[in-house]
């Protein structure tokens, strides 16, 4: 893989996937969703510049990861995708929203950002292997 092209990955992929992670669980969601006993007092600051810099790391992975399976197209990466969604974050969620004091339409949210955000990753790492 061309490193040009990985980190246009990175930073692309990044940077939609981190928008979207606000449109499906920041700002009015999670004030109307969830319980304000399960959030820090300053959940912004440090603690959300650090958090924004993971759907980075995310897209550096997948696409690494993708490289190394030799997926080439979007077909197979958005499989890919939707493997790891399964894998990973859904059992997640769905494990934190039975335990901690998350309502179900704020994991929900949380679900689809996670799969979109995939999604989107696995669209670009489809495109720009080839």
């Amino acid at each position: 893989m061309e490193l040009l092209k990985f980190f246009l990955i990175i930073v692309a992929a990044g940077t939609v996937s981190a928008l979207t992670d606000y449109v499906f669980t920041g700002g009015w969601i999670q004030k109307r969703f969830t319980d304000p006993a399960i959030w820090r007092k300053d959940h912004g600051g440090k603690a959300a510049f650090l958090a924004s810099l993971l759907p980075f790391l995310t897209c550096a992975i997948f696409a690494f990861t993708a490289n190394q399976l030799s997926i080439r197209s979007v077909h197979a990466s958005i499989k890919l995708a939707i493997a790891m969604w399964a894998i990973g974050p859904l059992p997640l969620i769905l494990t934190n929203a039975a335990f901690l004091k998350l309502r179900w339409a704020y994991a929900t949210n949380y679900a689809i950002a996670w799969l979109v955000k995939l999604m989107i990753i696995g669209v670009l790492v489809g495109r720009l292997l080839r």
